[in-house]
């Protein structure tokens, strides 16, 4: 299936995310840090990246920014799912690139129907 890149800093996060993707066939990518995202996506280009916002570092906006505006990733969906769910938090990551953008917790229906979307273009 697709390849998907999960950026988030929470391992139980990352593990919720692995364990429901991988039940549906798609291959698992992580990085802990927005930088790391953003050095993952480059080198490996995903069909697809989860971009959690509140990380040290790089947080997940500014690792969209960079991604959706690089040569080498625009071409890659992002999704941000994040427990900021303020409608500016919506605004701002749709507008740093995001196409889409759940808050947490997710459901895993809510998310498969979210990766199935954004997958099939």
């Amino acid at each position: 299936m697709a390849r998907i890149l999960v950026v988030d800093d929470s391992p139980t996060e990352c593990y919720k995310f692995r364990e429901v993707l991988e039940r549906h066939g798609h291959e698992v990518l992580e990085a802990a840090n927005g930088a790391d995202g953003v050095a993952v996506a480059r080198s490996e280009q995903p069909d697809l990246v989860l971009m959690d916002v509140v990380m040290p570092g790089l947080n997940g906006f500014q690792a969209t920014r960079q991604l959706s505006k690089g040569e080498d990733t625009a071409h890659i969906p992002i999704a941000i799912i994040t427990t900021k769910d303020q409608e500016t938090d919506r605004v701002w990551g749709k507008r740093q690139g995001a196409s889409d953008y759940l808050t947490k917790p997710v459901d895993d229906d809510v998310l498969m129907d979210l990766v199935n979307r954004m997958l099939s273009g």
